[in-house]
């Protein structure tokens, strides 16, 4: 019988590791000048939230919460800030969400001008599509080791994984936002005039805000998650405190990072979720909408050529 045992084995661990090793050797100032502005950006961004007293960090995100999302999240951002502060992980809880916000930032400039790019071209997104699905399919863990061959082990390589797992929603769903606005209020634009950069700005991104927002909460959870994962690479934060609980079979101090790592995780996630729908942004749509039909209306209005006036 014909086994797939007996088949030839494609050596392709043998190549992808030779493939790393050569990126590793030749391609080292690449990866150092990769490595600067995230050390950088995240080393300020842990400073600061160290640096803010405890009472005033809270006070600011509970106003934060209340203004972006609800009363009742920003309640529930207060007492998780109080809680993990109490269960004695305040400064790991920091470094975690300098991890976090230094992420959302990159993913940000890194994934909305890609996901732009491909909406506004079929050609682009046939190439970004596979590398997406490659990157959202393929298991957390398996970016440590590339990560730790490139850019070495620590808090910044950690970074660097973390934005790479945590891209890729927020390039789709900058896609899928841009895409689905309407064609009637694409055609109007251009029927004024709308250059692309006016068309795009004024127009398409208005109304993809919504599902923009809805792929950054993605981003956001995605990052939570692996930001745990990379405390395997020596990334500090709560999930070296799992970690440290795990390896000393610390039951109690496993634990007492995870309720951080869930409390942190839920309120981002409330508040994020909750900005995927703002109103305001809503009524801007339909107030552009309305301020486009009243247009219509005075070119119509306008003085014929003759010099009659339409009735």
């Amino acid at each position: 019988m014909f086994d797939a045992e007996d088949l030839y084995i494609f050596p392709v661990d043998v190549w992808i590791q030779e493939g790393v090793e050569w990126l590793a050797l030749n391609l080292r100032p690449i990866f150092l000048a990769i490595k600067w502005p995230v050390e950088t950006l995240l080393s300020f961004n842990d400073y600061v939230l160290h640096q803010i007293p405890f009472p005033v960090f809270v006070l600011l995100i509970a106003l934060l919460a209340y203004r972006l999302a609800s009363r009742g999240i920003a309640l529930f951002s207060a007492v998780s800030l109080i809680a993990i502060a109490f269960m004695g992980v305040w400064s790991e809880a920091m470094t975690t969400l300098s991890l976090i916000t230094t992420a959302i930032l990159i993913c940000t400039v890194i994934g909305v001008p890609i996901g732009i790019l491909c909406a506004r071209s079929d050609y682009v997104w046939n190439i970004v599509r596979p590398v997406l699905d490659v990157m959202q399919t393929t298991p957390t863990f398996v970016y440590l080791v590339p990560v730790v061959m490139l850019f070495g082990v620590g808090t910044v390589p950690g970074e660097v994984a973390v934005v790479t797992a945590a891209a890729p929603p927020l390039i789709r769903f900058t896609n899928i936002g841009i895409r689905m606005v309407e064609k009637e209020m694409v055609e109007a634009g251009l029927a004024f005039g709308a250059n692309n950069r006016q068309l795009l700005w004024e127009i398409q991104l208005p109304l993809a805000i919504p599902t923009i927002l809805g792929g950054l909460n993605q981003t956001v959870l995605t990052a939570m998650v692996m930001s745990v994962v990379v405390a395997m690479i020596g990334a500090e934060g709560l999930g070296l405190v799992v970690l440290q609980g795990l390896g000393r079979l610390d039951v109690g101090r496993a634990a007492v990072g995870g309720i951080a790592i869930v409390l942190l995780a839920m309120m981002l996630d409330r508040i994020t979720q909750k900005m995927a729908q703002p109103k305001d942004v809503k009524a801007k749509s339909w107030f552009r909408s309305l301020l486009a039909l009243l247009q219509i209306g005075r070119v119509q209005q306008l003085p014929l050529p003759t010099g009659r006036r339409t009735v």
